[in-house]
């Protein structure tokens, strides 16, 4: 069901603000519900791609650890490709709405 929307979901995890990639992901898994527990080897390939095109921006920052990081934040581009995937989606899902309320048996074709 992901197929086609990882991209608008990761996003969406962004547009709340900068985060590293399994930030990214606990943001994933605690947004959906725990329904979308997504492992670091969809996430990471994503995260470049997205970046690629210009959707998202990422630096390296050094935690309080001493470890680095690369943390990611939406582009203008990527938040505008965010506004424009949520209306597709909005559209979409209330076409499989209709499309559902009214399933059910019917009579025999004619």
């Amino acid at each position: 069901m992901l197929k086609g929307h990882l991209d608008m979901i990761v996003l969406a995890a962004l547009s709340s603000g900068p985060a590293h990639g399994y930030a990214v992901i606990e943001e994933i898994r605690r947004k959906s519900g725990q329904a979308f527990d997504l492992p670091e080897g969809t996430i990471y390939p994503a995260l470049h791609r997205l970046e690629q095109a210009g959707l998202l921006s990422s630096r390296w920052v050094t935690a309080d650890s001493g470890r680095r990081r690369r943390v990611y934040a939406l582009t203008r581009r990527g938040s505008l490709a965010l506004i424009e995937r949520r209306a597709v989606w909005q559209q979409f899902s209330k076409a499989i709405g209709g499309l559902l309320a009214g399933a059910g048996p019917r009579g025999s074709p004619a």
